[in-house]
């Protein structure tokens, strides 16, 4: 008869062809990945495995963040209990070693087991109230607007109150918090750390889950410019759901950032075709065509993304940003008062922006802003200094602000290869060595204008 491979350690049996974790006798739930964790630190006792290693062997076909093993191993612990803190032990930057005293025993199927094992729990299905706090919480999301994602926020984390052990859950709130970095409603840092946090937990209890793989891909992709790490990611959460259109989207925009402009096109596209009213999915498509340089389009199709969503703001500020490319100060100023009047600003606070206009065109305006700039430091992030100072011609300061800005792992550059508001500092050595410290490489696309 084939053997059984059982492992011994303190209080617990580990039963590997039953998959079973027992206490004296009784069973001890753990998630299926956690499991395939436990079992590889018990196999090889004694000896540290790295991340790389543990990585391979739990997930030999898959593309997964590090940071989930600290999620397996902190469930680990609290599942053993005492036993669990002694016995699994952190080698700081490295990985994890079993350091508990392990007995290995092969078993003859029919021998009798040293203690009666239970049945294991089938995973707990969902109240029925969770689900339509996730269904609201989607609802909500998909329409991507600054109303609406806190709304998505707070459904995701009253479901997660309700059933803290259902992925889907922990899943939405990742993809809400990278909506809130998205949209400016949360700082960046700390929109990414909670989405980062919540994928991984939604990736501990369900690796095929793809909503959690894009929302760790867009983690990966804007917060900490982790370029293949994003794209595999965002790949599978693609096999796992072709027709996911955030992560069609995302992956269309990391395609664009670095230097695939008409893959990135092409993709977005194919999001459209699956979800024609979504404002998000218009306004990502006008972006491809900014960063194309066809200024045209890129206005026509953020207009389309306020019929659908008329208070969008990224819309509005980048519909401006279009007509400016395009010497139109008119249109460029009425967009800006309408966005800013939606949020309670009176046009008559644009008047500097019109005397500074007629008296120096476009000059005049970034001198304006520059003194604004210097009276109100805190009010302009270093992305935006860089403009400036790049617009200005002043490259010293231009290129001082631009590495702050990277310090600090700003989303908003992943675009920087890419996107026309950078090309007046493009031509500057310097401009490469800032490409290269986020990993990039000048795309070779960005002078082609249609």
């Amino acid at each position: 008869m084939a053997a059984r491979e059982v492992y011994e350690f303190g209080e617990f049996t580990l039963d590997v062809a039953e998959r079973r974790l027992s206490k004296r006798g009784a069973p001890v739930p753990l998630e299926p990945k956690a499991h395939e964790v436990l079992l590889a630190l018990v196999r090889h006792s004694g000896r540290l495995l790295t991340k790389r290693e543990l990585l391979d062997a739990v997930w030999p076909e898959s593309f997964v963040e590090e940071g989930i093993l600290a999620v397996h191993v902190s469930g680990l612990r609290k599942a053993l209990g005492q036993d669990g803190r002694r016995c699994i032990e952190t080698v700081s930057g490295a990985g994890y070693r079993f350091i508990g005293e392990v007995r290995q025993h092969d078993q003859n199927d029919g021998r009798p087991w040293l203690w009666s094992f239970g049945v294991p729990p089938a995973p707990r299905a969902a109240r029925p109230e969770v689900y339509g706090l996730i269904g609201r919480g989607r609802s909500h999301l998909l329409k991507s607007s600054t109303f609406e994602v806190p709304q998505a926020v707070a459904a995701f984390r009253a479901a997660i109150q309700l059933d803290a052990a259902y992925a889907p859950a922990h899943a939405g709130l990742a993809l809400a918090c990278c909506a809130q970095a998205r949209l400016r409603i949360v700082p960046p840092a700390e929109a990414y750390g909670e989405a980062r946090s919540a994928a991984l937990r939604a990736l501990a209890m369900d690796d095929a889950c793809a909503d959690a793989q894009v929302a760790l891909g867009a983690v990966l992709f804007f917060s900490e410019w982790n370029w293949e790490g994003a794209e595999r990611s965002l790949k599978r959460a693609l096999q796992l759901d072709p027709h996911h259109t955030e992560a069609q989207l995302l992956y269309g925009q990391l395609l664009e950032a670095l230097g695939k402009l008409d893959d990135g096109l092409d993709i977005k596209l194919k999001a459209l075709a699956r979800d024609p009213f979504s404002a998000l999915v218009h306004l990502q498509i006008s972006m491809s065509y900014w960063n194309q340089r066809r200024y045209d389009a890129a206005i026509e199709w953020a207009n389309k993304a306020l019929e659908l969503d008329p208070r969008h703001p990224h819309a509005r500020e980048h519909l401006a940003g279009a007509y400016l490319k395009k010497g139109d100060f008119d249109r460029y100023l009425a967009e800006n008062i309408k966005h800013a009047e939606r949020h309670g600003v009176p046009a008559a606070a644009f008047e500097p922006l019109q005397q500074a206009y007629a008296a120096g065109g476009l000059a005049g305006l970034i001198r304006l802003f520059l003194k604004r700039a210097s009276s109100e430091p805190q009010a302009f992030p270093a992305m935006q200094l860089a403009l400036f100072y790049g617009e200005a011609g002043e490259m010293d300061r231009a290129f001082e602000h631009l590495g702050k800005a990277i310090e600090t792992h700003d989303p908003s550059l992943v675009h920087l290869a890419v996107a026309p508001q950078w090309d007046s500092m493009r031509a500057d050595p310097r401009f490469e060595q800032c490409l290269a410290r986020m990993g990039l490489r000048p795309a070779s696309v960005i002078s082609r204008k249609r």
